[in-house]
């Protein structure tokens, strides 16, 4: 199930992506004297029922016509709204590890961002008037589905709800101002999500293929088998520490081809005008413009 918030007369709503188009959940709720999930927290919260219930919702409203809207024409909002926590993973490709000349970590290294930095898909991100170097990572996302605190590895993708694609945007200038990548990766706009959240269901996170554009050019190209430390791993080492809430988001790393890798004169970083498009298979592709 390929679920979505988009915005109708500027009020985030929950739609489900079908081969017709986005099919707007709010209004067939409506049109069948139905409630359902108002947002994908709620949804989340739900869980089996929720969907059960979204399923109930397109095969008695498929028909109706009015309840489409082409993916051109959709205002897309973050595929998760308000998440307790955004943890982020660094150097979890080998590769990525090796091009920025760090050590390959023994533990997950783990940061955060917070709310400000969530964007839709096809949203402007701004940039910081006093950074310079800005640069894309491409990257898988976990969203939580239910409560996890010190979970095993093996039941760890049993606490996921779905994935959707990110993109952990970075000011490299003001990542390594001070020994804290805080700043650097908290901008406004700072972490592009979406276009869907894919139920966990459909995906495998340990074999999907990934890539990251700019202005349709291949910067990226890796499948996360190639991750140092699985979905799965995470989650458990995170649970360990700290209790992982549903909507909760995990931003699982990025592969190598980040301009931070390059050789220092071949460092061409973003600048206003470049478009990044994210794709990740059996997902979707996420694509920002910066301004």
């Amino acid at each position: 199930m390929h679920l979505l918030h988009f915005y109708e007369d500027n009020r985030v709503t929950l739609g489900l992506k079908t081969s017709r188009g986005i099919f707007n959940l709010h209004k067939a709720a409506e049109k069948l004297n139905e409630t359902a999930a108002g947002d994908m927290q709620e949804l989340i919260a739900q869980g089996e029922p929720g969907l059960e219930k979204i399923n109930v919702l397109f095969e008695n409203a498929r028909e109706l016509d009015e309840l489409y809207t082409s993916e051109e024409a959709t205002r897309f909002a973050p595929a998760v709204l308000h998440p307790e926590k955004i943890i982020c993973v660094g150097l979890n490709y080998i590769n990525h590890a090796e091009e920025s000349k760090m050590e390959i970590p023994q533990s997950p290294i783990l940061f955060n961002k917070y709310n400000n930095a969530l964007a839709g898909h096809k949203e402007p991100v701004s940039l910081p008037a006093d950074a310079t170097q800005f640069d894309y990572e491409a990257e898988l996302v976990a969203v939580i589905g239910k409560q996890a605190r010190n979970v095993s590895e093996e039941d760890a993708l049993d606490h996921v709800f779905g994935y959707t694609v990110g993109n952990d945007l970075s000011a490299r200038d003001l990542q390594f101002r001070t020994g804290q990548w805080m700043l650097g990766k908290s901008s406004d706009g700072f972490a592009p999500l979406g276009p869907y959240l894919v139920t966990q269901d459909e995906i495998d996170p340990t074999n999907l293929a990934i890539q990251c554009e700019v202005n349709g050019a291949v910067r990226q190209k890796a499948n996360t088998k190639d991750m140092i430390f699985s979905c799965a791993y995470l989650i458990s080492y995170i649970s360990r520490y700290m209790t992982l809430e549903p909507g909760d988001i995990i931003f699982t790393g990025t592969p190598d081809g980040v301009i931070l890798g390059y050789p220092e004169n071949k460092q061409k970083w973003l600048s206003a005008g470049d478009e990044i498009r994210i794709e990740i298979e059996q997902i979707g592709t996420l694509e920002n413009t910066l301004v």
